[in-house]
């Protein structure tokens, strides 16, 4: 089985049961920033599925769903429509509106898995 982008009713439904899961502060924030999901290309990695599900903009900001790797990601954007930054995160939704809360109330996110980046893998239990 190859794999597939998600559906846009099956976004709905990760967004939905997301909902039931926020505190009332997350909650709040999220009816803020919430949005139709919209797909945004982000290249090279959103290209094969015709980008990624864009579910909330706070100012510089987008919360969207990496199908690839199954979570919520928050990255920055510079032209609407197009998702600067890549990460592999595998976020609840909650969790992703928390990293923007955390911005808000306290200056800082939550920590941001990287796209895979190029190199020889070094496994130093190995070389033990």
């Amino acid at each position: 089985m190859s794999w597939q982008p998600i559906s846009e009713s099956k976004i709905w439904d990760k967004i939905i049961c997301a909902e039931s899961e926020m505190n009332p502060a997350q909650l709040r924030l999220w009816e803020v920033i919430k949005i139709t999901p919209v797909k945004w290309q982000q290249s090279p990695y959103g290209n094969l599925g015709g980008g990624f599900w864009v579910v909330a903009i706070l100012g510089q900001f987008v919360i969207w769903f990496n199908d690839i790797e199954d979570g919520f990601n928050v990255s920055s954007y510079e032209q609407y429509g197009f998702i600067k930054e890549y990460w592999c995160n595998q976020d609840e939704l909650d969790l992703a509106v928390q990293s923007l809360l955390n911005c808000i109330q306290y200056g800082y996110s939550l920590p941001k898995c990287s796209a895979p980046i190029a190199g020889e893998y070094k496994d130093s239990i190995a070389k033990s």
